[in-house]
């Protein structure tokens, strides 16, 4: 509890105790919390909502509210101020979400309920166009052919912050490991901004706020071009970033450089985590201060990685100072 009880103002009132859940700093950084929630709790959640498929949080989206109810009142009404609190606390806002007994592909559909009562529980889940719903499912292979390197195994992806390409405020990433067959690598990369040593030297460059242009590739099914500056600042001031190297469209050489240069610095710092997640677990982080990545995987003929993501916006504290592209 010492990352969230040093907390001078709290978006909700915090719990003098948890219950249904334990929560500790990671191995990696005491800014990456780790929730562990106890298979009692994942159980009796799971029996709650065993009448309600996945088909139907789809097509009702009030369901995901509910759901997110009934995991919270099964923690006696402590989760919810714990994640809402976590996210938007600058000195973590990262928190690694293990829920005990809910570690096999066969359970695929209970990921998704659990991960989506999770989300909702401090915000709402934008829709993610690549699948057509609030949630996206992916499969990494061996081999891949796609326009762009979510997909592609033998290389590392690199850090970035996701909706960099949509008009929606794009305030946490949840990334969950559905499954994973014959893999070895492939770790998440993390940095927290106040953790990356360059961070001033280009937040106060010219270009920071820059507007500039970005555009997905066909898979990403965004037809319209975005424009935004790489950097902000946030309700206090604080910097926040908004970038990722694929899709941004520099207009000249002068921001082509400053842009190569930007990559290799965060690419390069010693401050990145590489962190684990094992099938069932997620990752879910505040999009404006830690940027995400992927290590490479080792080749593998049936190397097969699943996952699931959602990302969305927050409905009860914010991060940034005024409503943005929602």
């Amino acid at each position: 509890m010492t990352a969230l009880t040093r907390l001078p103002d709290t978006a909700m009132p915090l719990p003098a105790d948890l219950q249904g859940f334990t929560l500790a700093p990671s191995p990696q950084s005491p800014r990456l919390l780790r929730l562990t929630v106890s298979r009692p709790v994942v159980e009796a959640f799971l029996a709650a909502v065993v009448d309600w498929p996945v088909q139907a949080l789809e097509y009702k989206s009030m369901l995901r509210f509910r759901v997110a109810r009934i995991l919270d009142d099964l923690c006696g009404n402590t989760l919810q101020p714990v994640l809402i609190n976590t996210l938007v606390d600058r000195e973590t806002g990262g928190l690694q979400v293990t829920p005990e007994g809910l570690d096999d592909v066969e359970q695929a559909d209970e990921m998704v309920k659990f991960a989506t009562a999770v989300a909702h529980l401090m915000g709402r889940s934008n829709f993610d166009a690549m699948s057509g719903q609030y949630y996206a499912r992916f499969v990494v292979k061996n081999v891949d052919a796609s326009d762009s390197y979510l997909r592609q195994p033998h290389r590392v992806m690199e850090l970035h912050n996701d909706g960099t390409f949509v008009e929606q405020d794009t305030d946490y990433v949840l990334m969950m490991k559905i499954d994973e067959q014959h893999m070895q690598g492939g770790d998440s990369l993390l940095l927290h901004l106040d953790d990356w040593e360059d961070l001033s030297r280009f937040h106060r460059h010219p270009l920071a706020r820059r507007e500039m242009r970005w555009i997905a590739p066909p898979s990403k099914n965004v037809a319209r071009d975005v424009f935004h500056p790489v950097f902000d600042v946030d309700v206090e001031g604080r910097p926040i970033m908004s970038y990722i190297d694929q899709f941004v469209q520099p207009r000249d050489f002068e921001e082509g450089n400053w842009l190569c240069d930007l990559s290799e610095s965060l690419e390069g710092s010693p401050a990145i985590l590489s962190v684990p997640n094992p099938v069932g677990s997620f990752l879910l982080i505040n999009n404006h201060f830690w940027l995400h990545g992927r290590d490479r995987f080792t080749p593998h003929p049936e190397l097969r990685r699943e996952l699931m993501r959602q990302r969305g916006h927050f409905t009860h504290a914010r991060t940034l100072r005024e409503p943005c592209r929602r």
